[in-house]
């Protein structure tokens, strides 16, 4: 049976999360020979599975960009753990504020587009011509 990442760390009782965490922030060969030697402490692998380490080094290569680990990381310099999800809520704001704008934009085009006559025929057009007919009741019912 094949078996995701996911599924694969949590056999070996590894926070799949943390361990992709801390495989980012290793260099490339460091992440590559530690991926390699969980992937082999795996029970039951079938021989017909390529080699744990072309897998592991298939999977370090989809981790995020790895950067100087001098450098301080978004986190430590936005104050906080909170910080660092901060940019995709700007993205989704941002793209929240600008479909309200196109929408409100052609709500406008369409208004502006319509004739003042066209404006004043349709109220008259679905209301009955003699206010006083639409309130009395029918004799005949």
């Amino acid at each position: 049976m094949l078996l995701s990442v996911l599924s694969a760390l949590a056999r070996l009782d590894v926070d799949p999360w943390q361990e992709a965490a801390d495989l980012a922030r290793l260099p490339r060969s460091a992440a590559i020979e530690r991926l390699t030697a969980l992937i082999a402490a795996l029970p039951g692998r079938p021989a017909s599975q390529p080699d744990p380490g072309t897998i592991a080094a298939r999977l370090i290569a989809l981790l995020p960009a790895r950067t100087d680990s001098n450098a301080p990381s978004r986190a430590a310099m936005s104050g906080g753990g909170d910080g660092a999800n901060l940019h995709p809520v700007v993205r989704v704001v941002a793209l929240n504020l600008i479909l309200v704008a196109v929408m409100l934009g052609a709500q406008w085009l369409v208004i502006s587009h319509t004739s003042p006559a066209q404006v004043a025929e349709a109220p008259a057009a679905a209301s009955p011509t003699n206010p006083a007919q639409a309130l009395t009741p029918n004799p005949g019912q």
